[in-house]
């Protein structure tokens, strides 16, 4: 029998949660199936892609905003794709990729699993953009063979926004290799790192206002990623004065070993899928505190391998930090709390397994 061949289609190939599940999928199957990858433009995702030997096909006409004249090309784009290379299954990742494909693969009568990175539907989403998207997802499900959740919580939120039915949804939580560098969370001085791009839905400014009240001083706030919003965290730090105390790298590749060197993990968001930062904060045996929106409740036990806090909430956030800065034993069991769960229920192989059962049903019943 012919090996079976799969497109994945992704908005952008920059550094981000979406990308990072996909390469992993990429690097987990492409001896197993041929791989293609189909994106935008040229960027982080493609390079390590191509590294792989996996072809990668540009669609430059699959852009993140909405242009319905635009959006119509890339819709042609993907199908003449989809035609050449006659794919088994076509699995699409972030949104904008995901309605471009599940239209061409209609076309194509082809099937298609489609990963909901976070639905642009949930609580604390604007609700002009809630109501665009809840309306487009609505019209154009039923085009979509399976849809993999990572989270419970996103599940459940598909089916009370009617967008899926049981048949069609399935809860794949994300997976990473089981080994990294690990932490020391007893270690002094204190590191405290987040790991996340600057724009919505994350908060970097609440943690700046929540470190600048913490005590003591000697502690160390590390910013890792890029983004739009950069400059108006930067400006943040200095008007608080903390400016001595914080490091923005921007955008890194070498995430793990920064993990290593710090003693606590934060990720402050407005909202969330399932986090991947905090996988990797838990695989390095880091206490993590979190916002408790989408399905970071499913990553995090309040108490037990960190801190659950409100969103937006600077004060519970500044709580959460001081108690862990004063508790060099807590931040140990916790951060080893946290690596015991995430081997249990979070590693690649696990994700890799379901995931291929996945593939070989709609395969097998197409």
């Amino acid at each position: 029998m012919s090996t079976k061949k799969i497109l994945y289609i992704i908005t952008l190939a920059e550094l981000g949660g979406a990308q990072a599940n996909l390469f992993d999928l990429i690097e987990g199957f492409h001896t197993h199936y041929d791989v293609h990858l189909a994106t935008s433009s040229l960027g982080p995702l493609t390079e390590t892609t191509q590294n792989l030997g996996v072809p990668v096909h540009l669609l430059p006409d699959l852009q993140r905003a909405i242009n319905l004249i635009i959006d119509s090309r890339a819709v042609k784009e993907c199908i003449k794709l989809i035609r050449q290379l006659k794919p088994d299954v076509i699995h699409a990742h972030s949104s904008k990729a995901g309605l471009v494909a599940r239209l061409a693969a209609k076309a194509t009568d082809t099937p298609i699993v489609f990963t909901a990175h976070g639905w642009g539907f949930k609580p604390g989403v604007p609700p002009i953009r809630r109501g665009v998207v809840w309306t487009t997802e609505l019209l154009t499900t039923p085009l979509i063979t399976k849809i993999v959740c990572p989270s419970l919580y996103d599940k459940r939120l598909a089916e009370q926004y009617l967008v899926g039915n049981k048949n069609r949804l399935v809860t794949i939580p994300y997976g990473l290799p089981p080994t990294a560098p690990s932490a020391s969370p007893t270690q002094e001085p204190i590191n405290i790192i987040m790991t996340a791009r600057f724009h919505e839905p994350k908060e970097q400014r609440v943690l700046l206002r929540a470190f600048a009240k913490i005590q003591p001083v000697t502690a160390k706030l590390i910013l890792v990623g890029g983004g739009d919003e950069l400059s108006l965290s930067q400006d943040l730090a200095s008007e608080l004065g903390i400016t001595d105390k914080v490091e923005f790298l921007g955008d890194r590749t070498d995430v793990p070993d920064l993990l290593a060197q710090s003693q606590i993990f934060v990720l402050l968001s407005r909202y969330e899928c399932l986090p991947i930062s905090i996988l990797e904060a838990m695989r390095a045996g880091l206490p993590v505190i979190g916002s408790n929106v989408g399905g970071v409740s499913e990553e995090i036990e309040h108490g037990v391998t960190g801190f659950l806090t409100p969103r937006s909430d600077v004060e519970t956030v500044a709580g959460a930090l001081n108690i862990l800065i004063a508790h060099p034993d807590l931040r140990q069991k916790m951060g080893q709390a946290g690596q015991q769960k995430f081997l249990a229920e979070f590693t690649l192989n696990r994700m890799l397994t379901r995931m291929d059962d996945l593939y070989r049903s709609i395969i097998s019943r197409n």
